[in-house]
């Protein structure tokens, strides 16, 4: 039995295609194939039945694809502690990202970073946060950079900083004359949320029902800048990110308020808890850190408490 025979068999199963593995492991699939039955006839047993859709794993290939996946994961482990001899001179670093944030944030550390440690490959991953964090705990990311509240029996994290939330709403909105708006008095509004599977409607969410009721939801997007422009165009209010709100010079800029209560959330950069942290990620993290001034609490300190979502 040999390592890329464990690769292969995972890709298979993630895929649930031949075809589709074999082009992600960019080898020929009659390879792949004849790969996956050389294995199946070592150990006696078939991993994947085939059907015309594609194959779907034994129960044998479902214990064999659980170990196979820790197998690769310590070997992996193992890879960068070796890379670590290089001292930083050479290496790969995997980052992710919420499209957004990390617009926001990484363009301060990554000129930084490589600039001090130039042997480094940094490869950036833009997923959503539930992608990421699945990624994150699966060893596929080394630090991702996400939202509180995270899984601590999962994740270990350090806190970057902390931002407010604001109101969005349109430049002629009533809401516009007030100094801050408490939660509560948003019941009847309509609002502009992003889609399932974007961190920060979980936030949004919450921060309604906190305040006692179900927000009325009439446009979703995928992209909070969609967000931002329907709300400047009149369709609803919205919840976002300090960071992400519009500068007054940019086109059809909403309006935006505070909230009376002064939400904010958490940004931090997570990596799994069971894994190894490499230098190089360590590197990174406190660089980060230096950049944006965050005071850093391991996970279940103090401060990891706070809202969470992410875009």
């Amino acid at each position: 039995m040999e390592l890329r025979q464990l690769r292969y068999v995972v890709a298979v199963a993630e895929t649930r295609h031949i075809s589709r593995a074999a082009e992600q492991l960019h080898i020929a699939q009659p390879s792949l194939s004849q790969q996956i039955a050389k294995l199946e006839r070592e150990l006696g047993v078939p991993l994947f039945s085939r059907r015309s859709s594609g194959v779907e794993l034994t129960d044998a290939g479902v214990r064999f694809v659980e170990r196979a996946r820790r197998i690769l994961e310590l070997v992996a482990d193992l890879q960068r502690e070796m890379a670590d001899v290089a001292e930083l001179k050479k290496g790969r670093l995997v980052i992710g990202s919420l499209p957004v944030t990390g617009a926001h944030v990484l363009p301060r550390v990554l000129p930084a970073f490589r600039a001090r440690y130039p042997g480094i490959e940094v490869q950036l991953v833009e997923e959503t946060t539930a992608q990421l964090i699945e990624r994150t705990a699966r060893g596929h990311v080394d630090l991702a950079l996400l939202t509180l509240p995270l899984d601590p029996e999962v994740l270990a994290w350090e806190v970057l900083g902390e931002e407010e939330i604001l109101l969005a709403i349109p430049p002629d909105h009533p809401l516009r004359r007030q100094g801050e708006v408490p939660i509560g008095s948003l019941a009847d509004e309509a609002f502009i949320f992003l889609k399932e599977g974007q961190g920060f409607r979980q936030i949004a969410l919450e921060l309604c029902r906190r305040a006692g009721f179900e927000p009325r939801i009439v446009f979703e997007s995928s992209h909070i800048e969609t967000v931002q422009s329907l709300v400047a165009a009149g369709m609803g209010v919205a919840f976002v990110p300090r960071m992400v709100a519009r500068s007054g010079w940019e086109a059809f800029p909403p309006a935006y308020v505070h909230l009376a209560e002064r939400p904010h959330r958490t940004l931090v950069l997570a990596w799994r808890k069971a894994g190894y942290r490499s230098r190089a990620a360590e590197a990174f993290v406190r660089l980060s850190r230096a950049l944006w001034g965050g005071e850093g609490h391991a996970a279940g300190e103090p401060g990891n408490g706070a809202a969470g979502g992410g875009t």
